[in-house]
C-alpha cells in the first residue's frame, strides 16, 4: 500500500491503481503506476485536459520517474579516503543490502543497517571527538526496512535513499531508542557523544520515516539531529501517529550550531519538529495534522523560509521561558509561508517587559493565512496580538522586538513596512528557491567519473591534468562530472566551463598545493568557474575545496560566470576548508570565495567557508592558528545572488563583503571572528588591498583606537543596493584565545564593531534578526556607531529584530 496526499488528505492506493482525486471543478484520475510517492498541492495543480492532472509541487518532493533505478546505485564505486589509516581497504560506499538488509517490510533490518554504518574503523559515538578520514555513504535501495531500535549514525556519515522510490524506515511496535535515526546517541551519564557545535559534514536525504506502528501514547522520534555546519536533511517524509494523545515527534534538535535543512514533509504528531540550536536556516517544510507543527525550545536566531502549516493547533510555538521566567528563544524570522486551518499561527511570550530585553523577538513577512483563529497569540494570557481570519489574508510585515531606522532602539510590536524586494530575486512573488539536484532521471552512463579519467584522489598525486580533461570533456558531451570520494591535489587552476554539472561523493576534496598558489601579491583561483564574459549555467554540489601547506595567494573559488536571468547557476553543499585536517599541513589562503564583477545570477545553498580554528583529527580538538585573508567577496555588478543557509568563519579582514553590487538575498548568514585577534590584529598578516578591503586605518586609527578595534568585520557593505538579510548570527567569542570577553556581563568585549556600511552609496540595506556576540558596536555607518550591544541584550547574543539604513 502507498499513500498520496491531496489538500491535506492522506489517501491510500496500490501501485497500478487509478487514484480519483476530487478536483475543485471536476473529478480527475491520475495513473499512479509510474510513481512510488507523489504529493499533490491543490494550490498549484492545473487541469490540462479531462482525465489528466499536472502540477508543480512547491514543497520540493521530487517526481518519481518510471521505475525505481537510480544512477548512484549502479555506478562503479571507486571512492577512497586518502588519509584513512588503511585507504586501500576502507569502504566509503556501503549498500545496506550488501550487509544483509532485506527491505521487504517483514525482516528486522536493524543489525544489518548498523553493520553497514559501522564497517571499518569509523568514528562511532563516544569513540572519537571528530574525524575527516572516515567519511562514508550508506545507501538504501527502494524498500521498506523494519527497525526495532535506533539506526545510530556515526561521524561524517551520509545516509542516502533512492530518490526515485523513497525507502521507508519503519519502526516496529516495540521499537526502542531515541530516534528511528539517532544522529548523536546519548552516552552513559547523559552527554552527547560529540560536541554538538563540532558535528560537521553529514547528510540524510531521500527517506520516509514511519513511526505509526508505535502506539500513539508512547514517545517516538523520527530523527534526532543535534548538529553544526556542512550538514543537511533533504527530501524526507515523516509519518507520525495523529491519534488522540499522540506523543510522536518527527524531528528533534536540542543543541548545536547549524545548519540547514529543506524539503521535509511531516504528517501528524504531537510535534512535527522540535528545534533547539544556535542558528539555522530551514526551507520548504510542510506540516499536516500536528498538534504543534514547530516547537522552538531555544535558539539565538532562526530563519524559516517557505513553511506550509496545515490543520494544526499551533504553527510556530516560541513561547518558551525558563524557571526564572526569562525568555530562552532569542529570535525568529519567518517569511514566504502559509498557515491554513490552524488555530494559532504564532504563539509567543515576548512583551514590553520581557527579560532579557530583546528575548523572543519575531519578524514575519509575506505570510498568508486562511481559516486561522489567531495570527499571533501572547501565550501567557492567550491574548491576540494579531487577529486571525476565516477568509484569506496576508501579513505583509509584522515584528516584535527592537527596531532601528537606522537609529533606535524603538520597541515595536506591530506592522511595519516590508522589505522592498527586487523582482529579479523573486519567483511567483517569493524569493527564488531551488533544491539540490539528484539527477534522478539520468542513467549511470550520463556520468563521467574522475577516477575513470585517470585521477587518483590519493592526496599525493598531482591530479590537475586528469581532472581538467574529464571536466572539459563532460561539459562538451552534456555529462555530469562525478567526483568519486578522495582528495585530489591540484597545482594550478582547475577551470569549470559553462554547462558543467558536478556532483561529489562523501565530500571529495579538491586540494591546492605548491608555489603557484603562494604569492600573496598575485592571488590565483584554485577553482575558476568561467572566464570574464562567459555566460551559461553551472551546477555544483557536495564538494570541498581546500589547501595544503603555504597557499597565501589561493582564492579557493572564483566565480566569473554570468547566468541567464531566471536560470541561476547553483552551488549546494560546496564548502571550502583551510587547514584543520590531516594532510592540510600548516596552511593559509587568500580568499575563500570571490564572485567577481562579471558574474551574476548565482544561488548558494548550505555553503560553509571555513578557515579552521581547530584540528578535527586531533583527539583533544586542539585549537590551531591558520591565516586566510578574506571570506566571501561579492562584487557582481548585476548581482542577483541568493545566499541560503551560508556561513563564513575565521578570516582575517572580513567574513562577508558586498561591494559595488546589488540584489542580494541572504538567509541566516553566520560568522565567527578569528580566535587569535587582536594578536595579531586584522591589519596583518595580509596587506591591505586598497581597491576592495575595508580600511582599518580609517575605522581604527592606530594612534587612538582601542586594541580590539581592528578586528574582522562579520559583514561589510560598500556602495551596494538591495542587500536584504533575513537572519544573521555574527559572533566574536575570543580575544587572543580567551572567552571572557564574550561572557555574560563582560566589562570589555572581544571587538568594537561587527557590521559596517557606507552612508554615501549604500541603499536599501535591511536586516531582520541581527544577532551579535562579543561586539560592542553592532552596526557602524562609516565610523558612526548606530547600535550597541547593551541596549539590545538577548538570551546570549544582542538582537535587533529589524534594521533599515534609510535615514
Amino acid at each position: 500500500m502507498r499513500f498520496a496526499s491531496f489538500a491535506g488528505l492522506v489517501l491510500p492506493f496500490a501501485l497500478g491503481e487509478k487514484l480519483v482525486i476530487p478536483a475543485v471543478e471536476e473529478a480527475v484520475s491520475l495513473q499512479l503506476a509510474e510513481f512510488d510517492r507523489y504529493y499533490v498541492d491543490a494550490a498549484n495543480k492545473t487541469l490540462d485536459s479531462p482525465g489528466t492532472l499536472s502540477f508543480n509541487d512547491a514543497r520540493g518532493i521530487e517526481q518519481r520517474t518510471t521505475g525505481s533505478s537510480y544512477w548512484y546505485e549502479t555506478i562503479a564505486h571507486q571512492g577512497i579516503s586518502a588519509f584513512n589509516d588503511d585507504p586501500t581497504t576502507y569502504k566509503v560506499y556501503r549498500n545496506v543490502k550488501d550487509y544483509g538488509a532485506k527491505g521487504d517490510g517483514k525482516t528486522d533490518d536493524t543489525i544489518a543497517i548498523q553493520s553497514a554504518i559501522g564497517d571499518g574503523n569509523r568514528c562511532a559515538p563516544g569513540t572519537c571527538a571528530s574525524t575527516s578520514t572516515t567519511n562514508a555513504v550508506v545507501y538504501f535501495p527502494a524498500g521498506t526496512y523494519l527497525v526495532s531500535s535506533s539506526i545510530v549514525s556515526y561521524y561524517a556519515t551520509h545516509l542516502v535513499g533512492n530518490p526515485n522510490s523513497l525507502p521507508i524506515l519503519k519502526a516496529t511496535a516495540d521499537f526502542s531508542g531515541f530516534g528511528v535515526i539517532d544522529g548523536a546517541q546519548y552516552q552513559p551519564g547523559g552527554s552527547l557523544p560529540w560536541i554538538a557545535t563540532n558535528i560537521f559534514w553529514r547528510q540524510i536525504k531521500n527517506f520516509i520515516i514511519d513511526t505509526t506502528a508505535i502506539p500513539a501514547t508512547n514517545a517516538a522520534t523520527g530523527i534526532h539531529w543535534p548538529t553544526s555546519q556542512a550538514t543537511s536533511l533533504q527530501n524526507i517524509v515523516f509519518q507520525l501517529s495523529s491519534d488522540a494523545g499522540t506523543q510522536h515527534q518527527g524531528l528533534f534538535i536540542e543543541d548545536g550550531s547549524g545548519g540547514f535543512m529543506n524539503d521535509l514533509v511531516f504528517y501528524g504528531g504531537l510535534y512535527g519538529a522540535v528545534f533547539g540550536n544556535q542558528q539555522f536556516t530551514v526551507r520548504n517544510l510542510t506540516f499536516y495534522d500536528a498538534v504543534t507543527a514547530i516547537s522552538q525550545i531555544w535558539n539565538w536566531g532562526w530563519t524559516f523560509q517557505g513553511i506550509s502549516i496545515n490543520n494544526c493547533t499551533v504553527g510556530l510555538d516560541m513561547a518558551t521561558r525558563d524557571a526564572s521566567n526569562k525568555e530562552v528563544v532569542g529570535s525568529a524570522t519567518f517569511f514566504d509561508s502559509s498557515f491554513t486551518d490552524t488555530k494559532i499561527a504564532f504563539n509567543v511570550s515576548r512583551n514590553s517587559d520581557s527579560s532579557p530585553r530583546t528575548g523572543g523577538s519575531l519578524a514575519i513577512e509575506n505570510v498568508s493565512l486562511k481559516n486561522v483563529g489567531t495570527a499571533v497569540q501572547y501565550g501567557p494570557t492567550q491574548a491576540a496580538l494579531l487577529a486571525g481570519t476565516t477568509a484569506s489574508s496576508t501579513i505583509d510585515s509584522w515584528v516584535s522586538g527592537q527596531v532601528y531606522h537606522p537609529n533606535g532602539p524603538n520597541k515595536v510590536a506591530g506592522a511595519q513596512t516590508p522589505f522592498t524586494r527586487p523582482t529579479s530575486l523573486l519567483s511567483n512573488g517569493k524569493y527564488y528557491q531551488r533544491s539540490k539536484p539528484s539527477y534522478a532521471d539520468l542513467p549511470s552512463s550520463s556520468f563521467s567519473s574522475v577516477r575513470d579519467g585517470g585521477a587518483k584522489g590519493d592526496g599525493k598525486t598531482d591530479d590537475t591534468a586528469a581532472l581538467q580533461i574529464v571536466i572539459t570533456a563532460a561539459a562538451a558531451l552534456g555529462k555530469v562530472v562525478y567526483f568519486d570520494a578522495g582528495t585530489y591535489i591540484v597545482t594550478s587552476t582547475l577551470f569549470i566551463p559553462a554547462g558543467s554539472k558536478i556532483v561529489g561523493e562523501a565530500y571529495p576534496a579538491i586540494m591546492s598545493s605548491g608555489s603557484f598558489f603562494n604569492d600573496v601579491n598575485s592571488p590565483k583561483p584554485v577553482v575558476q568557474v568561467g572566464n570574464s564574459g562567459d555566460s551559461g549555467v553551472v551546477e555544483w554540489s557536495d564538494t570541498v575545496v581546500s589547501t595544503r601547506g603555504a597557499q597565501a595567494g589561493a582564492i579557493l573559488i572564483q566565480w566569473n560566470l554570468a547566468s541567464p536571468s531566471g536560470s541561476p547557476s547553483g552551488l549546494w553543499d560546496v564548502h571550502t576548508r583551510i587547514g584543520g585536517t590531516i594532510g592540510s599541513g600548516l596552511t593559509s589562503g587568500h580568499t575563500s570565495m570571490h564572485i567577481t564583477t562579471s558574474a551574476n545570477n548565482v544561488y548558494l545553498e548550505n555553503v560553509w567557508l571555513w578557515n579552521a580554528d581547530h584540528d578535527v583529527d586531533d583527539a583533544q580538538l586542539r585549537q590551531i592558528t591558520v591565516y586566510s585573508g578574506r571570506g566571501l567577496l561579492v562584487e557582481s555588478k548585476v548581482g542577483n545572488i541568493w545566499l541560503v543557509g551560508t556561513s563564513v568563519e575565521h578570516h582575517v579582514r572580513y567574513q562577508y563583503q558586498f561591494r559595488n553590487t546589488q540584489n542580494i538575498y541572504a538567509g541566516q548568514i553566520q560568522t565567527e571572528t578569528p580566535y587569535y585577534q587582536p594578536n595579531p590584529s586584522a591589519r596583518s598578516p595580509y596587506p591591505l588591498i586598497s581597491a576592495s578591503d575595508p580600511n582599518f586605518d580609517v575605522s581604527c586609527p592606530k594612534a587612538t583606537a582601542a586594541p580590539n578595534c581592528a578586528e574582522a568585520w562579520g559583514l561589510a557593505v560598500q556602495a551596494s543596493k538591495n542587500v536584504l538579510v533575513y537572519g544573521a548570527g555574527l559572533y566574536s567569542f575570543f580575544s587572543n584565545y580567551n572567552t571572557s570577553c564574550s561572557a555574560a556581563g563582560a566589562s570589555t568585549l572581544c571587538q568594537q564593531g561587527m557590521v559596517l556600511y557606507d552612508a554615501a552609496s549604500t541603499t536599501n540595506f535591511r536586516i531582520y534578526g541581527l544577532n551579535t556576540v562579543g561586539a560592542y558596536g553592532m552596526i557602524y555607518r562609516d565610523t558612526v556607531r548606530l547600535a550597541t550591544y547593551d541596549y539590545n541584550i538577548n538570551v546570549f547574543p544582542s538582537s535587533i529584530i529589524s534594521f533599515d539604513n534609510a535615514a
